[in-house]
This record gives C-alpha cells, structure tokens and sequence, in this order.
C-alpha cells in the first residue's frame, strides 16, 4: 500500500505520459463525456450554448464562412459546431475518436438533413482527400498536446490548408496558470461517478511545472478489479510563445483575441484564441 500511495503522488516528467484515449475512447467515461458536452447549461466539456451561438456568427464573418467553404473540425465532439457550419452551406468535416461523439453528431445531421463527413479517427491519423479554407480545434484541445505533438499537428494544418487557409484555435494563458495551485485530493466516486459506473475511489494530483508552464491533473482510478490512472496534461501560453509556434510551422499570425467570439485580446484573460493563415 505505501508504494502505491508512492506511485500515485509522484511527479512524472511534463508529458511523459499521453493518456487522451483512456478518456474518450472508455465505454463509460466517454458516455458521460457526452453527456457533459450536451448539456447546455455549463461549459465543463464545450461552451454554452449561447456562447456557442455568438462564437459560430463572429467566426462566419471573420473567416468568411460561406457556400462551399471547405471547413474542417480537429476534436469535434457532438458536432456542435459542425452542424452550425453546415447550416450556413460549408462542406464541413469532423474528425474526433470517440464513437459515441460522432455516433451522436451523425444522428443530428441526418436529422436535419445535412451532409457532413465525420471520421472516428485520431486526427494525428487523418489524411484528407481535398484541402480546406478553415480549420477549426476548440476547446483548448492544442493545450492537452506535447511540444512534439503540437509541432506535427500544425504541420498537419499547413499540409491539409489551401493556400492562405485559417486555423483559428483557442488556448489557456499564463494568467490560468498562475491562478492554478498544486493539490491532492481523494474522494469516493469522484464527479458523481464520471469514471466508472460501479463505486470506485479517486485520487486527485495536481501538479504545476513552472519553468514549462504546464498544469497536470493525475487522477488514478481504484476500481475493484483495476487500477488506471489518466494524465489531463494542459500547456498554458502567451500570446508570444503560442505565436512563435505557429510562425516555426510555416504560419502568420494575424491577431489574438480572448476567446472564440471575438473578444478583443485583454491581457488579464484566461483564454487566448489565434487566427492564423497559412503562408
């Protein structure tokens, strides 16, 4: 028992671990991820509704989204914005590994009587047939990658982008993590049961690492008959070193806002989101 207890509270190496499939991929836990995300109310697993509403119109007239605007959704989830681009007339792809997500989003558009190309798919795997005007990855997705995987994923965008294409992306700032603070917790059922579906206990490690500017959430999961533990890994930027990422990637920046709906960029926000064009 001491050395498990060792082992749940130590520190491993920034992104040492990538753990993103044990989340949505999970039977249950990708279930109530679901859930989360479609609850209109809150903003734990997308925004709000009518935060989603406002980011969708300023997007369309920032970007230019119109008839036959090729736009793809890196991390769509339940189509919550896929389905508000082709309601406008793009040709909307969405890519996203979690089966129940897509399965969801698929269902909503054959309702409503829209064509969108979902994929089950990792999106480090996709491969696209034709390129797009707009690439799209909200929800802080970029944090929850290591440098290495954030240089291949812009390197994909620049790949699968037409000539000046736009990626538009949101992120945490710095102030997000100065305001984290390291902690460990434990708790039985830990979210109303979010991780499993019979009892489990769980144990909460947050870890910061100030020279990276990286935030760790290590939950470690006791079940009766498993134990598993999951790195939520976020990196946290300045409008500085979010830039530079893009620039090495063969993108120019053309400006910072607060967040995807066009708040003007305040350097007191927890969010920075960036619209960049492909050079």
């Amino acid at each position: 028992m001491f050395n498990q207890l060792v082992e749940i509270n130590t520190r491993p190496e920034p992104f040492q671990f990538y753990t993103a499939a044990d989340l949505w991929t999970d039977e249950h836990t990708s279930r109530m991820m679901l859930e989360y995300h479609l609850n209109e109310d809150i903003d734990l697993s997308s925004r709000n509704s009518n935060f989603i509403e406002r980011s969708i119109e300023w997007i369309v007239s920032r970007i230019g989204v119109k008839e036959n605007t090729n736009v793809a959704d890196f991390g769509c989830g339940p189509g919550l914005y896929t389905i508000r681009f082709a309601e406008r007339q793009a040709d909307v792809t969405g890519i996203d590994f979690s089966e129940n997500s897509i399965r969801y989003a698929q269902n909503m558009a054959a309702q409503k009587g829209l064509n969108i190309k979902y994929l089950i798919q990792n999106y480090f795997e996709f491969e696209p047939e034709d390129q797009f005007d707009l690439i799209t990855m909200i929800m802080c997705d970029f944090c929850a990658l290591s440098p290495v995987q954030r240089k291949v994923m812009l390197n994909k965008f620049h790949s699968c982008l037409k000539p000046h294409g736009a990626v538009l992306l949101d992120v945490y700032s710095l102030n997000t993590f100065n305001q984290r603070e390291e902690v460990a917790t434990y708790e039985k059922n830990y979210l109303n049961g979010f991780w499993s579906k019979d009892d489990y206990y769980s144990f909460v490690n947050t870890f910061k690492y100030k020279d990276e500017k990286v935030i760790l959430d290590k939950h470690t999961i006791i079940e009766e008959s498993r134990i598993r533990t999951v790195y939520n890994w976020l990196q946290n930027f300045s409008c500085e070193s979010l830039g530079q990422e893009f620039e090495d990637c063969g993108f120019e920046v053309e400006e910072f806002y607060s967040d995807i709906a066009g708040k003007p960029y305040d350097a007191e926000s927890m969010e920075i989101a960036v619209v960049a064009r492909k050079l």
